[in-house]
């Protein structure tokens, strides 16, 4: 069997059989761990960018004087942008080389990034944030071709390990580097600190980054695949979004939802009929990386959805500072930093179906620890269950992902980062709207019995409304000029409201983990890092 080639500097890609491995490198140029530590600065830069920027929203907000409304196309524009256009990204990187996508990835994220911070309006940031996402789509799924195509088989584990602990690290570390960030300097710093990260992932990607390019790899575009994909994914996340503002049971909501299906049903119809379609629906003949893809969907959905309310729990029930959030949150960063490579290790020795098993296990087991928190939880106590969430976390984020790209073939493995990636991301935004809307249930169902049980003036619908929105991120409804001990009381009620309604979520959350259990289960090692098989592997 041919092993992969690679290109000089200057030359195009060599088209080689994708084998079990490339070829040993020798020097800079093309060597495995210094490609690992280019993608690595590259794709710190976008992980970071998800979490970081949450904690310059209200400074955002006061210096350009936007409304709430505003501020949230903030996040969503980035995340729609994203997760609409990675698995398009990822066939990008397989038809022109994932060297070229990275490199352009991260020099537009980067100067997408000083662009906002130059920026004197929220429309200019909400359209820069907007060009963010789409860079960062070029970048991620490259980022996981690239090590696909450098390492061998039997390191791969390892490298998508450390590539799983710079996400989480990065994910994780944001609101503490952003709080820095906002309180001593600016919320402008925020974004400028993508640029000289940016210009070192590109002298690292020129010196050292080398194409690859399997034999297959496509040489036309499915622009009527792409389209239909990507409506039906904006569709999807659109309706995702919005649902909290339309309502569940909105006729909206669910047109949105209809024309998603719609557009899903009519791209797989088109995919089994073009020449070279934008995904071979043959690659989900693979038991197992429709099952990585099944598990990445069910792990953010419970860790991301969960985790969402913790930082209000953080922030608004026990009166922390951003800063003082992000440090709590440490041992679950710290387990995600030195559970990764373990992991890597691991499902190198024993293969992924058990470390993955066992890591839903962890994060069902930590979820309902969660959902046991209170007002008056000490800080030992959320430890045990942060740090039992990211030991959790780190067998699923680095087995799911060698399960998806190891087991497509060498010329899909952008598109197999892509559907990694928007796994990921459409988890999230499912995560966080369905658990959302678990607590606004249970809020809605509780607040007005327990304001009532505390003595407390009886409030007009519309207030009750107004409170309700108050209560499910953690915030007590008290108007300036109420008095202290009736400012307590409801300051009581909302925490212990909220409290109910995170802990019903946070039981959903372990729920999907347990589920997530049985998926894992039918994972198995990547048959193509293995031995270079093709679309359909069982």
């Amino acid at each position: 069997m041919t092993s992969q080639t690679t290109v000089d500097k200057t030359g195009p890609a060599d088209e080689v059989p994708a084998g079990p491995g490339p070829a040993p490198a020798k020097g800079l140029r093309g060597h495995p761990w210094f490609t690992l530590i280019t993608v690595a600065v590259g794709v710190m830069m976008v992980a970071l960018d998800g979490t970081i920027v949450a904690i310059a929203n209200p400074a955002i907000q006061k210096d350009l004087g936007a409304t709430f409304a505003e501020v949230q196309w903030i996040t969503n524009g980035y995340f729609l942008a994203l997760a609409v256009t990675l698995i398009t990204a990822g066939k990008l990187g397989d038809r022109f080389g994932h060297r070229q996508t990275f490199l352009i990835g991260v020099v537009g994220f980067a100067a997408a990034s000083g662009a906002i911070g130059l920026s004197d309006s929220i429309a200019w940031v909400v359209v820069f944030r907007v060009l963010q996402g789409l860079f960062g789509a070029l970048l991620m799924p490259a980022a996981l071709g690239l090590l696909r195509a450098t390492f061998p088989a039997e390191k791969l584990n390892m490298a998508i390990g450390i590539w799983g602990m710079v996400i989480g690290a990065s994910t994780a570390g944001g609101p503490i580097l952003g709080g820095v960030l906002v309180e001593h300097v600016s919320w402008q710093s925020v974004f400028f600190i993508n640029v000289p990260v940016g210009v070192l992932a590109v002298v690292l990607g020129v010196v050292i980054l080398t194409d690859h390019r399997a034999a297959k790899a496509p040489r036309s575009f499915d622009l009527l695949g792409i389209g239909l994909l990507s409506g039906a994914m904006f569709c999807l996340v659109w309706a995702l979004i919005k649902a909290p503002e339309w309502g569940w049971g909105a006729g909206l909501t669910w047109s949105f939802i209809g024309i998603s299906v719609l557009g899903f049903a009519l791209f797989a119809f088109w995919e089994n009929r073009v020449r070279e379609p934008l995904i071979p629906l043959a690659l989900f003949r693979s038991v197992p990386l429709s099952a990585g893809v099944v598990l990445m969907v069910l792990m953010a959905i419970a860790f991301l959805g969960g985790l969402f309310f913790v930082t209000f729990y953080l922030q608004n029930v026990h009166g922390m500072s951003p800063v003082d959030a992000g440090l709590h949150l440490l041992p679950l960063t710290g387990m995600m930093i030195v559970g990764s490579p373990l992991a890597g290790w691991l499902i190198g020795r024993t293969g992924p179906r058990i470390p993955l098993a066992g890591g839903m296990a962890f994060t069902a087991v930590a979820m309902f620890g969660i959902s046991t928190l209170d007002t008056d939880t000490g800080s030992a106590v959320m430890s045990i269950w942060f740090a039992l969430l990211g030991l959790g976390l780190a067998p699923v984020m680095v087995g799911a992902t060698e399960v998806i790209v190891g087991n497509a073939p060498m010329e899909l493995s952008g598109v197999a980062g892509g559907l990694q990636q928007a796994a990921m991301q459409i988890g999230g935004s499912l995560g966080t709207a369905v658990l959302g809307a678990v607590m606004a249930s249970k809020v809605d169902n509780d607040l007005a019995g327990n304001w009532a049980q505390a003595g407390l003036p009886k409030l007009a619908p519309e207030q009750l409304d107004q409170a309700a929105e108050a209560v499910q991120v953690g915030a007590a409804p008290v108007a300036p000029d109420t008095p202290p001990e009736v400012a307590a009381r409801i300051t009581d009620v909302a925490h212990d409201t909220f409290i109910s309604g995170m802990s019903l979520a946070s039981l959903v959350a372990a729920g999907v983990a347990v589920v997530a259990i049985f998926v894992a289960l039918l994972t198995k090692r990547g048959v193509n890092a293995e031995a270079g098989g093709g679309v359909g592997h069982i």
